[in-house]
């Protein structure tokens, strides 16, 4: 694949040839837990031996012919050395940290991110004695003032989820080369086709494969891609004992889902901007939050950033929690769930009573500035692959629907009370 570059290309053909037996042009899905070694092949039998993930294969905890299709593939995406994949984006997120991480370390964390990762750093890490501070990943100089001798990751997340606060990765990057501190991003949100982390300037860039990247909604996955060394350090030391491997078949659905990325991206990105332009126009509508709108306080890191703005875009109601009932009682198409970047549009609402206010990690005072994004709640919206004026009457009739209000809002805010202790 050396002479052809082009991400179109790249994401069809690396990684990938046609079957030497059978010419098929589709690579096999090796459903087996293990493989014939030689006699007496002793350092085989332990994966603290495994020189490279091109060693012979083992055992598929390890490595897997199927999977190391796809994690070449990735690596070329990402214009990285080398490629590790994952049983979820959790599961990625999780052997990175506790890779890079030991007791008495300090990790510096965006305060806004994916809740699974914010969980693992605010309520687990700090258990096994790392120290965790959660900053505004949007400001450089608050990332360089949390620097201590012992600080050993930065971690940031652009766009960030789900209000989509972007991070100026190269800014970041020379503040944490400057430290010698390892910078990974987690670029979910922009997939590799909007965004390329690696020529910003990051160490690491991590996604859930189960979303953009996999595409259909079908298969759970995740991903670490940067230098060889450090990756495959990685692989040795937590993908095989954590034991988060990706099953062979689903390594085989998302390389499928890969073929059609760059194609899907695009059509998402130009939908979400057009139901964005009028969500932002509706009377009904508080605030819409999309990078690629010129009312996005960051617009122009996007455009710098990000070579397009992504099938994600959160808004807020001016009815507030009883509006964000009614929209998603009556909405028809779009499928009231969560996760990203399927073909089909879907559609959550986040209260900030839940999401925020009740977040223990949080301080007053970042809780406040979380809610100058979220409001009192968001709804998070991935656009798919339908008509996108199909997608605005569905919204359009659903905003317009009879209002509920005074039925079950009352409810949902003693369960939010409840919930939020």
């Amino acid at each position: 694949m050396d002479d052809y570059q082009a991400f179109e290309t790249l994401a069809i053909h690396a990684g990938e040839k046609a079957d030497q037996e059978t010419g098929a042009l589709r690579g096999p899905i090796h459903m087996t837990t293990t493989f014939k070694l030689p006699k007496f092949g002793v350092k085989l039998f332990d994966a603290l031996f495994m020189e490279s993930p091109d060693s012979p294969f083992v055992y598929t905890r390890w490595n897997n012919p199927t999977l190391r299709s796809l994690e070449v593939r990735l690596a070329a995406l990402e214009g990285a050395e080398e490629c590790a994949v994952f049983g979820s984006g959790i599961g990625a997120i999780s052997a990175l940290a506790l890779t890079l991480l030991s007791a008495g370390d300090h990790l510096i964390s965006s305060d806004i991110c994916y809740a699974g990762a914010l969980e693992l750093f605010g309520v687990h890490l700090p258990r096994f004695g790392i120290e965790v501070s959660l900053v505004d990943g949007s400001d450089p100089d608050q990332i360089q003032a949390a620097i201590k001798e012992n600080t050993k990751l930065v971690y940031i997340e652009t766009p960030a989820n789900p209000v989509l606060k972007l991070t100026d990765i190269r800014a970041v990057s020379q503040v944490t080369k400057a430290a010698g501190i390892p910078l990974v991003v987690d670029s979910t949100f922009a997939s590799p086709v909007l965004q390329q982390p690696l020529a910003l300037g990051a160490d690491y860039v991590i996604h859930s494969l189960t979303k953009y990247i996999n595409g259909h909604g079908d298969a759970l996955g995740g991903m670490i891609a940067g230098s060889s060394k450090e990756v495959h350090r990685i692989r040795k030391e937590m993908l095989v004992h954590l034991g988060s491997a990706l099953s062979p078949f689903n390594a085989w659905l998302i390389n499928r889902g890969v073929n059609t990325l760059p194609a899907r991206v695009k059509e998402q990105s130009a939908s979400a901007l057009k139901v964005a332009r009028f969500l932002e126009g509706h009377p009904s509508v508080e605030r819409v939050i999309y990078p690629g709108l010129e009312s996005h306080p960051q617009h122009a890191l996007a455009r710098e950033q990000m070579s397009g703005f992504g099938g994600m875009l959160s808004f807020q109601l001016k009815d507030g929690l009883e509006g964000a009932i009614n929209l998603a009682e009556n909405i028809k198409l779009f499928q009231y769930a969560t996760s990203l970047g399927h073909a089909h549009s879907l559609i959550f609402y986040y209260p900030s009573d839940l999401y925020v206010d009740a977040v223990p990690y949080y301080s007053e005072e970042q809780k406040k500035t979380i809610r100058e994004w979220s409001g009192d709640g968001v709804f998070r919206t991935s656009i798919g692959l339908e008509d996108p004026d199909d997608l605005i009457q569905d919204l359009d009739q659903a905003l317009g629907a009879k209002s509920i209000k005074g039925k079950v809002a009352p409810m949902v805010y003693e369960l939010l009370k409840k919930y939020a202790g």
